[in-house]
């Protein structure tokens, strides 16, 4: 087996279309995907296969073409925009002399590079030792096997099953740390869920301008910028409406096709914020000539995480690049199902303001309410609501408070706690003696 060189950018990029020919779109995601890494593709080789090679994927003459081709190019890397078992990729190593990367493994690299936080590290990391433990055996194939009987025993096999303990305990040690992380994002929610405020999360392919359209809508400071996966790790704001109660709006990671299973499954807790919001501002590329297939993928992602169900707006971004204005589309019950803007611009970014409140909208009361000494549970949660705008207290112990809230959330917390209420007293003074 040959020696893998530390370094090597140059990249030799192939992909192969399973009973038709790969399309220009594909080709250009899985060229975006490689530059995303750090790679600088030097060419690119494309074909179509009935079904997949066993020995290769690509079958052995566009293996042999591939070796020809990086050597002509001087590649030092050769990326299959395809899921490689791990006999494929040795053996197309093999006879490249080359290292080989297949999709997974490019996506795996992008991610660990792009994770900030701590527990998007500890994602990562999980993701990519349970892709390695399929792999080891091309790390040792220099050693002899054991090929059992005295005298025989190399020290490959032994190498191996070491290796294969050591990730095996390291897995473990990350799932302990994620559930104990996973738990603290529990907290968090059960907190919110306290103070019941009406939550949005935003979903869609990567580099259709979710983060963008974060920060111009929260005041945000997400990093954001035009490559895949700009960023992973998900990012909680509140977001006030016009005419209605704030909202919590959240950022989360961008979806792509063919995502591995195994950042699937490390990065459930994080997409747990998509699939507990109320509803889902599923960004998309307007100027995407693939948008159809982007919003399908999405749409299968979530449905693959149990957040399928949720209500959606559909959100087209980038609309300053077709040159068209801004405006809301409505179903036939009435209700606004997608809002044509420009996050960079600012171009209907009122538009989506409206659509939000009007979903989570219910009338604010500005009102002043007396209560007793024995209504301390009921001025306290106003207090956690952020409702009290002033308070006085009162010679026999209880408050006047000034409030502003959700008319609906008054009503609930006074059938809560037993408090009367004055009838058609929307905005005045509420007695609850």
């Amino acid at each position: 087996m040959f020696d893998r060189p530390k370094s090597g950018e140059r990249a030799l990029l192939c992909r192969i279309g399973v009973g038709t020919q790969p399309s220009p779109a594909d080709i250009e995601e899985f060229r975006s995907l490689a530059a995303s890494a750090g790679a600088i593709p030097v060419a690119v080789v494309t074909g179509s296969r009935a079904t997949p090679d066993p020995r290769y994927y690509v079958g052995s003459g566009k293996a042999d073409e591939l070796k020809a081709k990086a050597e002509e190019v001087g590649a030092e890397l050769i990326l299959i925009d395809h899921a490689l078992s791990p006999s494929q990729e040795r053996n197309l190593e093999k006879l490249t002399g080359r290292r080989v990367l297949d999709r997974s493994g490019l996506i795996l690299d992008i991610f660990a590079q792009r994770a900030r936080s701590h527990e998007g590290k500890l994602q990562v990391e999980l993701a990519q030792l349970k892709h390695l433990a399929t792999r080891l055996v091309r790390g040792w194939t220099h050693l002899e096997r054991q090929k059992g009987g005295i005298g025989l025993r190399g020290p490959g096999e032994t190498q191996l099953e070491t290796d294969r303990r050591l990730i095996n305990n390291r897995i473990r040690t990350l799932n302990r740390r994620l559930e104990r992380l996973a738990l603290q994002r529990d907290t968090g929610r059960q907190t919110r869920k306290e103070v019941p405020i009406p939550g949005a999360a935003l979903v869609g392919y990567t580099n259709a301008g979710k983060s963008t359209l974060f920060n111009t809508l929260t005041g945000a400071d997400s990093y954001a910028a035009d490559q895949l996966f700009a960023t992973l790790d998900p990012t909680v704001r509140r977001l006030k409406l016009p005419h209605c109660p704030e909202i919590v709006l959240a950022d989360t990671v961008g979806f792509v096709k063919d995502l591995p299973h195994e950042l699937v499954a490390a990065f459930r807790s994080t997409l747990l914020e998509a699939r507990e919001a109320h509803l889902h501002l599923h960004v998309i590329d307007a100027a995407d000539p693939e948008r159809a297939e982007r919003v399908q993928t999405v749409n299968e992602v979530l449905a693959g995480i149990g957040a399928g169900d949720i209500p959606q707006i559909e959100v087209y971004n980038k609309v300053d690049v077709l040159g068209e204005e801004p405006r809301v589309e409505r179903n036939e019950e009435g209700l606004i199902v997608r809002v044509w803007l420009s996050a960079a611009t600012g171009l209907g970014l009122d538009l989506l303001r409206d659509a939000l409140a009007e979903r989570f909208g219910t009338r604010l009361v500005r009102t002043v309410l007396t209560l007793s000494p024995r209504h301390g549970r009921a001025r306290a949660e106003l207090y956690r609501r952020d409702a009290v705008l002033g308070e006085t207290v009162g010679d026999d112990g209880g408050w006047r408070i000034e409030v502003e809230l959700a008319e609906r959330d008054l009503d609930e917390l006074c059938q809560r706690e037993g408090l009367a209420r004055v009838a058609n007293g929307r905005v005045g003074e509420r007695d609850f003696r």
